[in-house]
């Protein structure tokens, strides 16, 4: 049996660069739910995958931005859940 909870997961393309710059895309996105996991915490099971844009540019990509793109998103997802 498995635990309930939420589950994220990132899909960084070669696109956006070599592995420096993808493991830096996914350990801002880490960060954003990390610090955002109190909003998801429901007795739902939940898997989000989170696939970045092509067009990002990782050198300049900040938390600020992060929060600013997918805190819309997350909001949506847990009012869907609860009703």
């Amino acid at each position: 049996m498995r635990a309930h909870g939420l589950r994220v997961g990132t899909a960084v393309s070669k696109k956006i660069g070599k592995a420096v710059k993808r493991n830096r895309v996914k350990r801002i996105l880490k960060e954003f739910f990390r610090l955002n996991q109190h909003r998801l915490d429901m007795d739902v099971d939940v898997d989000i995958v989170v696939v970045p844009k092509k067009h990002l540019l990782p050198g300049k990509l900040s938390y600020f931005q992060v929060d600013r793109e997918l805190s819309p998103v997350v909001s949506r997802i847990c009012n869907e859940l609860k009703s």
